[in-house]
C-alpha cells in the first residue's frame, strides 16, 4: 500500500458514458489533484489524521449514522450456508463434475512432476520453476486455494525458500480485474459519481489480493488520503463451488479415513464462513473499529480509520497507511526497522488477542501486515477474524504451566476446559503418550520449542486418541505459526514460546482471576516449598512486558493470601516466610562475623571458624535463600514501575484483620525456629561432630 498517487485517465474511454456531478460542468474523468483550503499540505497521511478530523462528540454521532447507512447498504451481502450450496449444486452435477477434475488435474500434474523430479535428482534444480507453477496453479484455481497458498508463503518450515518467494506473490500481487469494472463498482455500490468521492484516484490496482484490488485515493471532502479495496467481480460463485466440493471431500475423510479423529467437515465450514465474512466489507469494517477499541491502545500497534460513507458490502474506505511489509527485509533495513522487534510486537497483541479479549485477527499474513517509518505495527486487513471463549483461555496458560511443571496428567484434564475431549472420555492413558513426547521435547526448556513442534507432537497424540479438536483452535494455529514463520525468515533459531514467556509470566504474577492465581500457586510450589528459582524467573521474565506492574504483582498475592478460603496457602507461606527470615538472620550474623578483623574472631571462637555449628551443605543454602530473596526484591524494585507509593495498597492489605492473624503467626514461627537454632548450636558445641563442617572464614 506504498505505491505512489496517480491521476486517473479518462473514464469516459473506458466506461459507458461520462457521467457530471449536479451543480458543475465537469465530467466524472476529471479526477484532479485537489485538497480542501486550508488543510496542511501532508493532511491524510500515515496514521491517527482521520481520527483527528472527526474527534468531536458531533463528528462521533456523525460516524455512528454513517456506519448504519453502510451497514443498509450490504444488507444483500452473502451468508455462508451448506444447506443453500448443496440445494444450488446439488442439481448442477455438470457443473461440480468440471471443477473437481479441473481441481484434480492442476494438482495431480504438479505432484507428477514433483515424483519425476525425485526419481531423476532434480528436485533441487528445479526449486524455483516449480515454485513459480504452484503459483500460478493456485492462481489459476482460484480465490480459495491462493488462501491456502498464502498460508504455505509464511511458513520456511515446510517449504523451500524458492517457493516462499514464488507464493508471497499471492498475498497482494495477482492479477487484477478490469479497472472499468471496479470503478463501476465503487459508483454502483455507493450510489454517487465517482468525482464527487474522490479528488483522484489512482489508475491501476496499488494491490490485489485473492478477494479483492485495492486502490490509492484521496477524498475529495477533506484531502484524506485512503485505501479502496473493491471487491473481485463473481467472487461469491467461486468460493461458493470450491467449498461445496471440500465439503464433500470432508464427508468422505470423516467416515473412510479413521486415523483423522478431527471433525473435518466442521473445520470445512468454519473456515468457509470466515472467508464469506470477508466478502461483506461492512462486516470487516467493524472488524477493524472492534479491533482498534480493543488493541490500539499501545503505540506500537497501528489500526486504521474506517470510512463509512464510502464503504459498503463490496467497497471498503479506510485510512491510507504508509508502510513496509514484513518480508521485505531490505527495505525494513533501510528504515533502520528490525523484523524480530516487530514479530515480537505482533506476537505480544496476538496474545492479548488470544488470552484477554479473546478476538483475534486469524490471517496474520506479510500482507496484511506493515512496517511503519516510526517503527509502529500496522494491521490493514481484518476480513478474517475469530474469538477464544473465555474459558479456553484461562485454559491455554494453565496448560503452559503444567507443561513447564512436566505434570502431564493435568495437562491431559486440560483438554476437558479446552473442549478437545468429552467429559466420559477417560485420560489416563493419554497420559503416558505426553509424557512420552514431551520429555524427549523438553530437553533443554519450554521455551526452546518452536510452536510447529508443539503443533505437531500434538498433532501425533490426538491422532491417537478420541480428540475433537474445536474449529476455531485451527485459526488459532494459524495465527501463531504465520508469526513464527515471519520470524523464521529472518533467524532460524526464533522460538515463539519464547517470545511469549515475558507475556505469561506477567499474566501469571498480575491477573487477579482464581484461575490464574491457582496456576501461579501450583508453579511456585512443589512439595511444600517455594521454589525461588521459579518466582525470579517469572520476575526476570515478567519485567520485559512493558505491562508489568509491580503494583499488580504484589496486591492480589497479599489478597489471595488473606481469603478466607485460604488457609492451605497460608500455611504454606508462612513455612517459606519462616525459613527466609531465619536465613536473613543467620547469614547476616555470619556477614557481620566474617566483617570482625581476625585476631579478633579468635578471641570469640577458640577454632576461628565463624559462629555457627553446620554443614557446609546447611551454610550454603541458607547462604543462596538469602542472595536470592534479595535478588528478588531487588527486581521488585528495579522494575520501571516501582515506586515507593505502590506499597501503600500493599499496607493497606495488611491492615485488614485476617492479616493481624498472619502476622502473629509468622512472628511465632521465626522466634520459635531462632530459638531451635540456638539451642542446637548449644548443644553441638558442647559435643562437636568431626564430620561437621564451620562457616568459612
Amino acid at each position: 500500500m506504498s505505491a505512489p498517487l496517480s491521476v486517473a485517465p479518462p473514464f469516459s474511454a473506458r466506461l459507458r458514458a461520462p457521467k457530471r456531478v449536479s451543480g458543475t460542468g465537469a465530467p466524472r474523468a476529471a479526477l484532479l489533484e485537489a485538497r480542501p483550503r486550508g488543510l496542511p499540505a501532508d493532511a491524510g497521511g500515515g496514521g491517527g489524521g482521520g481520527a483527528a478530523l472527526r474527534a468531536s462528540a458531533a463528528d462521533r454521532a456523525a460516524d455512528i449514522h454513517a456506519e448504519s447507512r453502510a451497514v443498509a447498504r450490504a444488507v444483500n451481502s452473502p451468508v455462508y450456508s451448506p444447506e443453500v450450496l448443496a440445494r444450488k449444486y446439488g442439481s448442477r452435477p455438470v457443473k461440480v463434475a468440471q471443477r473437481a477434475l479441473d481441481v484434480l488435474i492442476a494438482l495431480g500434474v504438479f505432484a507428477l512432476k514433483l515424483l519425476i523430479d525425485q526419481r531423476y535428482g532434480r528436485v533441487d534444480q528445479n526449486k524455483r520453476k516449480r515454485g513459480a507453477e504452484l503459483r500460478m496453479i493456485l492462481t489459476r484455481l482460484g480465490p480459495t486455494f491462493v488462501k491456502i497458498g498464502q498460508g504455505l508463503s509464511t511458513r520456511p518450515d515446510i517449504c523451500p525458500p524458492e517457493y516462499i518467494e514464488e507464493l508471497s506473490q499471492l498475498q497482494d500481487a495477482l492479477p487484477t480485474f478490469p479497472d472499468s469494472d471496479a470503478f463501476a463498482c465503487i459508483e454502483s455500490e455507493l450510489e454517487l459519481p465517482l468525482d464527487s468521492i474522490f479528488s483522484s484516484i489512482s489508475a491501476t490496482p496499488v494491490a490485489a489480493a485473492s478477494l479483492g484490488q485495492v486502490y490509492k485515493a484521496q477524498l475529495k471532502y477533506c484531502g484524506q488520503l485512503v485505501a479502496v479495496k473493491v471487491q473481485r467481480p463473481g467472487i461469491q460463485e467461486a468460493i461458493g463451488l470450491d467449498f461445496y466440493l471440500m465439503r464433500g471431500l470432508g464427508f468422505l475423510i470423516n467416515k473412510y479415513v479413521s486415523g483423522i479423529t478431527s471433525d473435518v467437515v466442521a473445520l470445512v465450514d468454519e473456515f468457509a464462513q470466515r472467508v464469506y465474512q470477508e466478502l461483506n466489507y461492512v462486516q470487516e469494517g467493524q472488524n477493524a473499529k472492534r479491533f482498534k477499541k480493543l488493541y490500539a491502545d499501545k503505540e506500537d500497534i497501528l489500526v486504521p480509520d474506517i470510512f463509512w460513507d464510502y464503504t459498503s458490502g463490496k467497497v471498503l474506505t479506510m485510512e491510507w497507511i504508509s508502510g513496509v511489509k514484513l518480508n521485505e527485509p531490505d527495505a525494513l533495513k533501510r528504515h533502520g526497522l528490525k523484523v524480530l522487534d516487530l514479530v515480537s510486537t505482533g506476537i505480544q497483541c496476538s496474545l492479548r488477542q488470544l488470552l484477554e479479549s479473546g478476538y483475534f485477527h486469524a490471517d496474520p499474513h506479510p500482507g496484511n501486515l506493515l512496517a511503519t517509518p516510526e517503527g509502529r505495527l500496522a494491521f490493514i486487513d481484518f476480513g478474517m477474524m475469530s474469538e477464544t471463549p473465555e474459558k479456553a483461555r484461562y485454559a491455554i496458560i494453565g496448560h503452559i504451566v503444567h507443561l513447564v511443571n512436566r505434570d502431564y496428567e493435568a495437562m491431559a484434564r486440560d483438554y476437558y476446559a479446552l473442549d478437545f475431549l468429552s467429559p466420559e472420555v477417560d485420560v489416563s492413558p493419554i497420559v503416558p503418550a505426553l509424557q512420552s513426547f514431551f520429555d524427549d521435547a523438553l530437553d533443554a526448556t519450554v521455551s526452546d520449542l518452536n510452536f510447529k513442534a508443539i503443533v505437531d507432537g500434538l498433532g501425533t497424540v490426538f491422532y491417537q486418541y478420541p480428540f475433537t479438536v474445536p474449529a476455531y483452535y485451527a485459526l488459532i494455529f494459524k495465527s501463531l505459526t504465520v508469526l513464527e514463520g515471519l520470524a523464521l525468515r529472518a533467524d532460524p533459531n526464533f522460538k515463539v514460546l519464547a517470545a511469549s514467556y515475558p507475556y505469561i509470566a506477567k499474566r501469571l504474577l498480575t491477573d487477579p482471576n482464581p484461575y490464574l492465581r491457582d496456576a501461579l500457586i501450583e508453579l511456585l510450589f512443589k512439595d511444600g516449598r517455594l521454589r525461588w528459582n521459579r518466582l525470579e524467573n517469572l520476575l526476570v521474565q515478567g519485567r520485559k512486558d512493558r505491562d508489568f506492574s509491580t503494583k499488580d504483582a504484589l496486591q492480589p498475592v497479599l489478597r489471595l493470601l488473606l481469603d478466607p478460603n485460604g488457609e492451605e496457602l497460608r500455611v504454606l507461606v508462612i513455612k517459606e516466610a519462616v525459613h527466609v527470615m531465619e536465613a536473613i538472620v543467620l547469614a547476616s550474623a555470619i556477614d557481620t562475623y566474617n566483617s570482625i578483623p581476625y585476631f579478633m574472631r579468635i578471641l570469640l571462637n577458640s577454632d576461628a571458624n565463624g559462629p555457627f555449628i553446620m554443614s557446609a551443605a546447611e551454610l550454603k543454602t541458607l547462604l543462596d535463600l538469602r542472595d536470592q530473596v534479595f535478588r528478588i526484591w531487588g527486581l521488585l524494585q528495579t522494575s520501571e514501575s516501582f515506586d515507593p507509593q505502590l506499597l501503600q495498597p500493599v499496607l493497606q492489605v495488611l491492615q485488614q484483620p485476617e492479616a493481624h492473624g498472619l502476622g502473629v503467626r509468622l512472628a511465632g514461627g521465626v522466634t520459635r525456629r531462632l530459638a531451635a537454632r540456638m539451642l542446637q548450636q548449644v548443644l553441638l558445641t558442647t559435643s562437636k561432630s568431626p564430620d561437621l563442617a564451620f562457616s568459612p572464614v
